[in-house]
């Protein structure tokens, strides 16, 4: 017995004296992080420079574009990434990836008119898309099961030195040397990610993974190549039919129900393929987490956008200073990150998540009262990082449940159908409070000369009430989530929790919840197992009590920009 005994009790030891900065993992992880902060100065860099740069290029009426169209181009990215990662490896679409990133930010930051910033943002939006999934297989290749949420949890703390630094960097080179500054002094940032980043990753995640090669040799190597261009074809239509839908959300006319109905009728086929079945009515397992994810983000992202851009006209702050207000919550938003990283946290993950949903709906619900001038500035820097410690909890936890629940040739898909979660309800969130902002007049405010520099650019009129309308759609939009945030456990592990019975988590096999396209388990020869999926002896149970050998309790993940 005690001989039994003895390999069950040096298993978790040995785990545990494994980190992602061991000798085996640390080149990698220094490189991970190198890109996570690259895109995490972007986004607090560029989010602080943009009401100046949208004001310059008479574009204020167009602001939700500027933000929509790196989320509209990011779907093709993600969705082509994601099959790009399950054929030949993170690699390619990981370079690809950085590359038209860059070319997105010169061209914005040449631009010289707001049609062609925005063109900027849609080809940054396509580079991130593509290095986003790749780095969410590179996790899910490169490293063990127990280690992923402290690598999950290491995204986040990336944001935490640009979230501080990015918005003071960012506003006083707009005051002194103007915006465009901002976004090409980026670019130079890419080389140091790509040398660092390249050589660990060929040797730890380079080529197909386990079963792709396989796969195709039984199935002919024509028929993946097809279906892998049938889902990019499918994301161009999401990312046409999304586009659709903010132009018609701009138009606020009777003619733009055609384009709006013409949006409608690509997305919704897409969709039903691109992602879960049953991600729509937030089926239990995998539907639920890819459902939750886009709601999450969507909400905080409406809601973090436009708080630049109403401190500055409303309240009268510099761009620093609005973009200081944000600060903050890149340090709580790693801290949640890190807190459901622990060990003792991992039985508790689900309650986490909802946990982290109802602060997100407290930082968001509060934003609007400091449209009431007696209100002081730094309480919705309070209150934004309580939504962002919230959302630390809720994005990394969601992370680790989307890898747990995808066999190793999946993960790429479902990697992709993650990021096309989040960013298609960006964008659709972004066309809406963008209509609901331009009809209640909020595209007639400006900037103004002074406001940079810390004077009032406040407009005078309806404006308060537009902004405020925009948070209440993103507040609605939240506490839903918090309700999606309760259907994440699997139909088969609630089932068991119901009866009385075990409460082992198998990954997801049912049909709700597989891709569209995927074989039935009726259409498997007896005895075989789904491919990738493990034994159910060798499959992780996030109920164990902490510390069992095996469990992801006894080990030991990012925010989204």
């Amino acid at each position: 017995m005690s001989a039994s005994e003895t390999p069950q009790a040096e298993e978790p030891a040995a785990l545990r004296k494994e980190s992602v900065l061991s000798a085996a993992h640390r080149p990698l992880t220094l490189g991970i992080v190198s890109v996570v902060l690259l895109i995490a100065f972007e986004a607090t860099a560029v989010g602080t420079a943009m009401p100046l740069a949208a004001d310059e290029l008479d574009g204020i009426s167009l602001y939700a574009y500027a933000f929509s169209a790196f989320f509209t181009t990011s779907v093709v990215g993600m969705v082509t990434s994601g099959q790009w990662c399950d054929r030949r490896g993170p690699l390619p679409p990981l370079a690809t990836g950085i590359a038209l990133f860059a070319a997105g930010l010169v061209l914005s930051g040449t631009a010289a008119a707001m049609w062609i910033f925005v063109l900027g943002r849609a080809v940054q939006g396509i580079g991130g898309g593509l290095v986003i999934v790749a780095l969410y297989v590179t996790v899910s290749r490169a490293y063990p099961e127990h280690l992923r949420p402290t690598v999950m949890a290491s995204f986040a703390a990336s944001w935490v030195v640009p979230s501080i630094v990015g918005p003071l960097i960012s506003g006083t080179v707009t005051q002194h040397l103007g915006w465009r500054w901002v976004f090409l002094g980026i670019p130079a940032l890419v080389v140091v990610p790509l040398l660092v980043m390249l050589p660990p990753l060929r040797r730890r995640a380079s080529g197909p993974p386990e079963g792709a090669t396989g796969d195709a040799a039984a199935t002919g190597a024509d028929r993946p190549g097809n279906a892998d261009a049938r889902r990019i074809r499918l994301a161009l239509a999401v990312a046409l039919g999304a586009g659709l839908l903010q132009y018609a959300s701009q138009d606020l006319s009777w003619t733009a129900a055609v384009p709006a109905a013409a949006g409608i009728a690509l997305l919704v086929p897409s969709l039903r393929v691109l992602l879960p079945r049953g991600t729509v009515r937030a089926a239990r397992g995998l539907p639920a987490v890819i459902l939750l994810r886009g709601v999450a983000a969507g909400s905080y992202v409406v809601a973090e956008s436009f708080v630049p851009l109403m401190l500055v006209t409303q309240r009268g702050l510099s761009v620093t200073m609005a973009g200081l207000t944000l600060a903050a919550g890149g340090a709580t938003w790693a801290l949640g990150s890190f807190t459901q990283s622990r060990p003792r946290m991992e039985a508790h993950r689900r309650r986490l998540v909802r946990l982290g949903m109802a602060l997100v709906v407290v930082g968001i619900g509060y934003t609007p009262l400091v449209l009431v001038h007696s209100v002081p500035v730094w309480s919705l820097a309070l209150a934004m990082a309580v939504g962002c410690f919230g959302m630390g909890l809720t994005i990394s936890s969601l992370s680790v449940l989307m890898l747990r629940l995808s066999a190793p040739e999946e993960a790429g898909r479902n990697s992709a159908a993650l990021q096309l979660s989040d960013g298609l309800s960006n964008v659709l969130l972004l066309a809406v409070t963008g209509a609901v902002f331009a009809a209640l007049g909020g595209g007639s405010v400006t900037v103004g000369a002074s406001g940079p520099h810390g004077g009032s650019g406040a407009a005078t009129g309806g404006e308060p009430g537009a902004f405020a309308a925009v948070y209440a759609v993103s507040a609605l939009v939240a506490v839903a989530g918090v309700w999606v945030a309760g259907r994440l456990r699997p139909r088969e592990a609630a089932a068991a929790r119901t009866d009385g019975g075990s409460t082992a988590q198998p990954r997801e096999t049912a049909s709700e919840e597989r891709p569209s396209g995927e074989r039935p388990s009726e259409e498997r020869p007896s005895g075989e197992r789904p491919s990738g999926e493990r034994p159910s002896e060798e499959r992780p149970s996030e109920e164990r009590p902490s510390g069992g050998a095996g469990s992801p309790a006894a080990v030991p993940v990012e925010p989204n920009s």
